[in-house]
């Protein structure tokens, strides 16, 4: 990476002095890195191939990072490995431009940070499990089934026969 204070930003400027056909790899490797407002990215890793065309500037990533996540069954926090790969152009005319608008930069600096952000946060699972046989929270008591056995039991009722279960427990309450 070119900057150190802006370790997502790379210095492409030099690319676009190149003819057609050329390439430049760059490795990505952070610790953690955050990209605003609140996405939190560890052992990020991954390349970066950057490619001169005539109509602009070829990026291809493939990036790796870990992410903490929450599971939704039974709300432990555990990490899960995200995956981005893209292909975007930023073009060197507005005549060139793709759908996502992107134009190489005055100054040669690409900032991969607007990317990854959008690409990470495609990869994050609309559910995410800590592990797929996860059981849950306890309906009774709240206990995470995983560590604990509570023994309850409980048969989730039909929303259709909740008013019968009402009239039930009215009639037992009455004797």
């Amino acid at each position: 990476m070119s900057d150190p204070h802006s370790p997502l930003r790379l210095n492409v400027g030099f690319i676009v002095a190149q003819s057609a056909g050329y390439s430049r790899d760059f490795t990505v490797e952070l610790p953690q890195v955050r990209l605003p407002p609140d996405l939190v990215l560890t052992n990020l890793i991954g390349e970066v191939r950057v490619s001169r065309t005539p109509q602009g500037l070829l990026l291809q990533a493939n990036i790796h990072a870990d992410i903490g996540l929450e599971c939704v069954r039974c709300l432990e926090t555990f990490s899960a490995i995200l995956n981005a790969n893209f292909t975007e152009l930023y073009a060197f005319t507005r005549r060139n431009i793709t759908e996502s608008g992107l134009l190489v930069p005055d100054d040669g600096q690409i900032d991969l940070e607007p990317l990854l952000r959008e690409y990470m946060l495609l990869e994050l699972p609309i559910n995410p499990l800590c592990r797929p046989d996860c059981k849950g929270l306890c309906p009774v008591c709240g206990e995470n089934r995983n560590i604990v056995n509570c023994d309850h039991e409980y048969e989730p009722i039909d929303p259709r026969l909740d008013g019968l279960k009402k009239l039930l427990d009215d009639n037992y309450s009455a004797s």
